[in-house]
């Protein structure tokens, strides 16, 4: 007769159990997913700043680098382009992109910080 109470209590652990570990496992997906998007958001940044850089080699301007930028479209268009270096041909320039990683909501504070650069030298073209 004491058999019903004790599957009774087991149930009710079970629920418990199932209470606590979900918000973990969700937590993990979250993470998971965040840690993909830094990833995406890297290999965009790097394809941009490499259309960056091909765009001053032939206009060596600031307006011109970040043109190219906001043609890659979002998260890349929100980036910031500085250049430094020569702007005469045959001259070195160096190209900085930089952007923040996209955000996933409540898991987003582990990445607030990081800011996300890629940095490339290029030999303006024209006479020297």
């Amino acid at each position: 007769m004491t058999a019903g109470p004790v599957i009774e209590r087991e149930r009710g652990q079970s629920t418990v159990e199932l209470a606590v570990i979900i918000p973990v496992v969700v937590l993990l997906i979250l993470l998971t997913v965040q840690a993909a998007l830094v990833l995406r958001d890297r290999v965009l940044l790097v394809h941009a700043a490499r259309a960056a850089a091909r765009e001053v080699i032939v206009d060596p301007q600031v307006a011109s680098a970040t043109k190219a930028l906001q043609q890659q479209g979002p998260p890349i268009s929100t980036a910031r382009v500085t250049l430094t270096g020569g702007t005469t041909g045959g001259s070195l320039a160096t190209v900085t992109v930089r952007m923040r990683p996209t955000r996933v909501p409540i898991v987003g504070r582990v990445v607030a910080s990081t800011v996300l650069q890629e940095r490339l030298v290029v030999m303006i073209e024209g006479a020297s």
